[in-house]
């Protein structure tokens, strides 16, 4: 599933990152990288952009670059 398809407050693991490289690149400087676990905290009025944690950091991203994120739900 995408990034964009989770609810406030799900929690999931990255599976995979799309896009091009240029923006592949950036969420990896950002810590994004596949195994790691990311929280949905909050979404902005009007949707975008999204507000993250990601290994304890908060994190806005803008809803175009979420929806390239495939993740899998975090069962813990």
């Amino acid at each position: 599933m995408k990034l964009t398809e989770l609810r406030k407050g799900d929690k999931a693991l990255i599976v995979k990152l799309g896009g091009d490289n240029r923006l592949r690149t950036r969420l990896l400087e950002l810590g994004m990288q596949k195994g790691a676990e990311i929280e949905v905290v909050k979404y902005a009025p009007l949707k975008d952009p999204l507000e993250l944690i990601l290994r304890g950091y908060h994190l806005s991203l803008r809803i175009k670059d979420a929806d390239n994120i495939e993740v899998e739900i975090d069962e813990k």
